[in-house]
């Protein structure tokens, strides 16, 4: 790992790399062609700012050059390595510092991303260079990780998935046929599903509890209370759990706008919702926040309140 302390090889670098007339002959020099050729160099300008994070920007010469290229706007960055042992995972730094690059375009306002291309220019005492510049190789099996990191990445698209295949799914059907139909329908209309997947016992109280209430607050049922009274004469095993939700719901649904969804209503709705997850469950306040849709210091504040 590099130094992170500045060495006078880092402002020798600086003094020189940053006027764009040198890095443009370094570029000139040093860029693999078929890169070279979709450069156009006479446009390079040394560009503002940092892109780095916080735990990398110690161990890298942060010089960053934008450029045309023959696709649109694109970024070339520059790295000088400046310690005397080489580092076996400078390729995969040099991969994050490219990310780095990528992530400050898109947040310019741009929706391409650029070409980030990190050059690694090294002058330390171990000769030559010892380590593969693919940073692939830093896996135990390179070919593996290439077809993961070098095709697309596995899509679970539940939008399109057929709702029998969902049921297959066990401990996760549950939570899977909610998310997948939760803005489009009448959840009453899976009560049949539901009752499946709670016969077959993949799903525990806390568990069913938090996906009640993320029925409740985030779907369209017309008669919640009715719904939940179905559930738990169909499902004795859940009988409580579920009459207990729905007990609630008529007491207090009604005031806080959860059983007819009045927009003035929701977000006393999804306080009330918190206040049972915090009585009744065991989760913790950032999965309460989340199941509620609301912020982690409401979430903390009902637990003062509860005295908890």
């Amino acid at each position: 790992m590099k130094n992170p302390t500045p060495t006078p090889h880092d402002a020798a670098f600086r003094a020189v790399m940053s006027h764009p007339e040198s890095a443009r002959d370094f570029l000139a020099i040093h860029l693999p062609v078929v890169l070279r050729e979709v450069c156009d160099l006479a446009t390079l300008q040394l560009a503002p700012g940092s892109f780095l994070e916080d735990d990398l920007r110690p161990y890298c010469s942060d010089v960053l050059y934008s450029l045309d290229t023959a696709a649109g706007d694109g970024y070339v960055y520059c790295l000088i390595e400046h310690q005397s042992t080489a580092d076996r995972h400078m390729a995969f730094r040099l991969m994050r510092y490219a990310i780095a690059a990528m992530q400050q375009h898109l947040a310019a306002g741009h929706e391409q991303l650029p070409l980030a291309i990190p050059l690694l220019f090294y002058h330390g005492e171990r000769s030559p260079y010892p380590y593969a510049m693919n940073w692939l190789q830093g896996f135990d099996d390179p070919a593996l990780a290439g077809q993961l990191y070098g095709n697309a990445f596995p899509l679970i698209d539940i939008t399109v998935t057929p709702d029998d295949e969902i049921l297959q799914h066990r401990r996760v059907a549950l939570l899977e046929l909610l998310q997948k139909h939760i803005r489009n329908r009448d959840l009453a209309e899976l009560v049949e599903q539901i009752v499946t997947l709670l016969m077959a016992g993949y799903t525990d109280g806390s568990q069913l509890q938090a996906l009640l209430n993320y029925m409740l607050q985030a779907g369209e049922t017309r008669a919640p209370a009715e719904l939940l009274a179905t559930l738990a004469s169909r499902v004795p095993a859940q009988g409580d759990t579920l009459m207990t939700i729905a007990e609630q719901l008529k007491a207090e649904g009604e005031q806080h706008g959860i059983l007819k969804g009045r927009q003035e209503g929701r977000q006393e709705g999804a306080l009330q919702v918190a206040r049972n997850l915090v009585a009744q469950t065991s989760m913790d306040d950032t999965t309460i926040a989340g199941v509620a849709g609301l912020d982690i210091e409401q979430v903390r504040q009902i637990r003062r309140e509860a005295g908890q």
